[in-house]
């Protein structure tokens, strides 16, 4: 039996005791009682306090109290949280309805969208400051909604300690990279410890596997059940910048983000959000701010985000006398393509012809390169929004080796993944649409390419199969297959036509138009 069921089963146990767990009649009726009673009553029930419950749910403290004492109505959107932080089984849904609030209403189904049966129903962040070391602290509160067993979580911690002076972080990170020893990264389970493995380790970027077990063994997450994950880390403020960002890669219900800074350092926070449909925009709510002694606690949520948005909270110290940080801008994108690791125009591995892999003799290394891509693909999505999907092949990251990554346009695409591509037949159809290259990014190119793609590559095992691609993903692959063989997209402009700066292009974020009804490219 897993400590997780265990420590459930003990639970009932305790509450089954003499005047403990026993319901009075009152307590057996959600409309017997106020809806703020019987949110008090399984926040008690919980062993919850307003506070933890009020950080849990991504509101006020206040909120919670006036709630409870009956001063504030509850709205639909704090019913939803408080059913399902309290997992009050229906009853705290059903004593919001009862109070006349949109009768026969129900909470709407909650289903997993591409994330393999995993859903984060609640993902609170809290990043603290002491002046010194920033203690970064997640919290996740996910159900397994597929078929089989949950056994490892993967996360992902970055770190820029210039934002905006990709050289100068570079130089920081070579000189003296982010460790593991220095993060001191703990996990629990349901407050069972859990043991975590390395995935990537590189100087300002880790992903670690969160797995379910530990010294005294294993705890799967089945179908059906629900767990709370947390784990912390820390970083000193030489390796972390003014900058916190929250990426949403699986289907979540609900997501907050807490900062805690000392109020006499006077910060000032701000924040954006950007989408696969839309460039970075103000947050569309607020950030709140209260004062708590002498600590500045800084709160911002939001409901049911689409999945892989990214939300970006900054802020500075006006009670320092510090240099604000170069803003981020368009001029800057080939630099900060190199700050996530991709090779730029000029380096000689961008001209050879990659060596093609021997399969399956060589499939430990492919897949271990596969990964690299993976990392670098996600790097590289942490800085812009990809609406025509994306690509990136070995050389771009210094391997000369012939594999590349294949990202289709939107959330529930799946990588495509191509060893010894060669292309085999192409229709005579083609069209000419910009195209980018995370190589030198500062530029787009008017890029004629056939509209159909025959393509021979090597599984793992060593199967030689062939692959049709039309329209758009004929266009990322064939980009992806010139790299293998030494070639950029500029070899396949037509002559005179030149690349046109990134601030002209009008394109970012759309995706590429086919058809009658085209839209612009």
């Amino acid at each position: 039996m897993s400590y997780r069921h265990s420590r459930f089963i003990h639970a009932i146990h305790l509450d089954g005791r003499a005047g403990v767990g026993r319901l009075s009649d009152a307590e057996q009726s959600p409309e017997a009682e106020g809806f703020g009673a019987a949110v008090a009553r399984w926040r008690t029930r919980r062993r919850m306090t307003k506070q933890a419950l009020a950080r849990a749910m991504g509101f006020d403290r206040s909120y919670i109290s006036h709630v409870e004492a009956g001063r504030h109505p509850a709205s639909a959107d704090f019913a939803r949280k408080a059913e399902s932080c309290l997992n009050a089984g229906g009853e705290l849904w059903a004593a919001w309805q009862a109070t006349g609030n949109t009768p026969g209403e129900q909470p709407a189904p909650i289903t997993a969208r591409g994330s393999g049966g995993l859903i984060v129903e609640l993902d609170h962040a809290e990043l603290r400051y002491d002046g010194r070391v920033y203690t970064a602290t997640m919290r996740r509160r996910i159900v397994n909604t597929g078929p089989d067993p949950v056994t490892r979580y993967l996360v992902r911690i970055s770190v820029d300690r210039h934002p905006g002076d990709p050289e100068a972080s570079n130089r920081l990170y070579r000189q003296h990279p982010l460790t593991f020893d220095e993060l001191g990264l703990t996990a629990t389970c349901d407050g069972e410890p859990m043991t975590w493995r390395p995935k990537l380790d590189r100087d300002s970027f880790k992903e670690v596997w969160l797995c379910f077990e530990n010294e005294h063994g294993r705890f799967p997450l089945y179908p059906g059940e629900r767990a709370t994950l947390e784990y912390t880390y820390t970083v000193g403020d030489d390796k972390w910048g003014h900058w916190f960002q929250r990426a949403v890669r699986l289907h979540t219900l609900h997501l907050s983000v807490r900062l805690i800074f000392p109020a006499d350092l006077a910060p000032s926070v701000w924040g954006t959000e950007t989408s696969t449909t839309a460039e970075a925009t103000p947050l569309h709510s607020p950030i709140t701010r209260h004062r708590d002694g002498d600590q500045a606690i800084y709160d911002w949520s939001t409901a049911d985000p689409p999945l892989n948005a990214r939300y970006r909270l900054e802020w500075r110290f006006k009670g320092r006398n510090e240099q604000p940080a170069p803003r981020l801008d368009l001029r800057l994108a080939s630099d900060r393509m190199k700050a996530a690791g991709i090779v730029q125009q000029g380096d000689p591995v961008l001209t050879a012809i990659a060596r093609p892999f021997d399969l399956p003799a060589e499939a430990g290394d492919a897949r271990r390169l596969v990964d690299e891509l993976l990392a670098a693909m996600q790097r590289v999505r942490e800085h812009h929004v990809f609406g025509k999907g994306m690509g990136l092949a070995a050389p771009q990251i210094g391997v000369s080796r012939a594999a590349a990554i294949v990202q289709p346009p939107g959330d529930d695409a799946t990588p495509i993944t191509l060893f010894n591509p060669k292309v085999i037949s192409e229709s005579r159809d083609s069209d000419e649409q910009y195209e980018g290259c995370l190589s030198f990014f500062d530029v787009r190119g008017l890029v004629p390419r056939p509209l159909r793609l025959e393509v021979e590559h090597t599984t793992l095992e060593g199967r030689q199969v062939i692959t049709v691609f039309s329209d758009g993903l004929a266009r990322l692959v064939a980009h992806e297959i010139d790299h293998l063989y030494g070639h950029l997209y500029l070899d396949r402009m037509r002559e005179g036509v030149e690349p046109i700066s990134v601030e002209e292009y009008k394109g970012t974020g759309h995706p590429w138009g086919y058809g009658e009804k085209a839209p612009p490219r």
